[in-house]
Order: C-alpha cells, then sequence, then structure tokens
C-alpha cells in the first residue's frame, strides 16, 4: 500500500484529502448500485425491523460516513511511515472492500444470511483499522467512531432483516 502512496505529493495537502474522500465516496456509489437495484426490487418485499429507519435517511448518512473515511484515511496517510503505515492503511483496504462486499451480499445477491457474516467482518476490520489507526493518529482513529456506530446498528437490522424474513 505504501508502494501506491509514494508517488502522492504530502506537500499539496488539500488534493491529497480531496482525492482520499474521492476514493471512499465512489466505493460509496459503486455499491449503491446494487442497493438501489435492491431497494426497487427485492428489498421493499421484506418485512422491516421495528427500529429501521427510513429508506432516505441511508444516503446523508453513508455519504459523511464516506467523507469521515477519507479525512481519516489521509490524516494516517500524512502521519504513517513504514511498516506501520502499511499495516493501517491495508486494514483500511480490507473494511472498504468488505463495506463493498456487504451492499453486493445484501442487496445483489440478496443474501440476508450471508451479509450478516460480511457486515460481522466488516465491524471486526473497523475495529482492527481503529487501532491502527490511534497508534499514528487518534484523531483518525475518532473520525471512525461514527462509522463503527452505523455498522453496530446495520448489524442489528441485517439480523433482525434476517429473522423477521
Amino acid at each position: 500500500m505504501e508502494s501506491i502512496t509514494r508517488g502522492l505529493p504530502r506537500e499539496r495537502p488539500l488534493l491529497t484529502l480531496a482525492a482520499a474522500v474521492l476514493v471512499c465516496e465512489l466505493v460509496g456509489i459503486t455499491g449503491a448500485v446494487f442497493t438501489a437495484t435492491g431497494v426497487e426490487s427485492w428489498y421493499t418485499t421484506l418485512e422491516r425491523p421495528e427500529l429501521a429507519p427510513p429508506n432516505w435517511v441511508f444516503g446523508p448518512v453513508w455519504t459523511t460516513l464516506y467523507a469521515l473515511m477519507g479525512v481519516a484515511a489521509w490524516l494516517v496517510w500524512r502521519e504513517g511511515r513504514g511498516r506501520e503505515l502499511q499495516v493501517a492503511l491495508g486494514l483500511f483496504g480490507v473494511q472498504l472492500a468488505l463495506n463493498f462486499a456487504w451492499s453486493f451480499v445484501f442487496f445483489g445477491a440478496q443474501e440476508i444470511l450471508w451479509a450478516l457474516v460480511v457486515i460481522v467482518a466488516l465491524l471486526a476490520a473497523i475495529v482492527a483499522t481503529m487501532g491502527a489507526f490511534w497508534r499514528i493518529d487518534r484523531r483518525a482513529a475518532l473520525l471512525l467512531v461514527p462509522y463503527l456506530a452505523w455498522v453496530s446498528f446495520a448489524t442489528y437490522l441485517n439480523y433482525a432483516f434476517w429473522v423477521l424474513n
């Protein structure tokens, strides 16, 4: 991962910050393709858990969370060095991939149980990422707290959808 970031200009902080946020938002947009398709067809047929928020809530929440993830990754990239940076950004990449995978499995494949497996792995990856970020820049780890909270809530929703359907 460090080899990918090695050529980025550290002296251009606004450019690299924008790039970090954009990468995270693009992952969200790509996953949203599966979400939009699933919501328009299959998702509306499911029995909803009592605490499920209205559908319009998810877009603004996820947009904000992806932006926070991008800022967190940028802070770590700016402050980290060597193996510690590689591990932190590697874990960040894993959690981002699991985040995307959940959208595909839940909405694209319509596999509620397998989505639950993915989201539990995602929770573990977020916690691991936060630990690695904490060692480099505590602000970065703290920026992931809302993400952890939301994915924890999403895990409850995923479980409830599985039980109800």
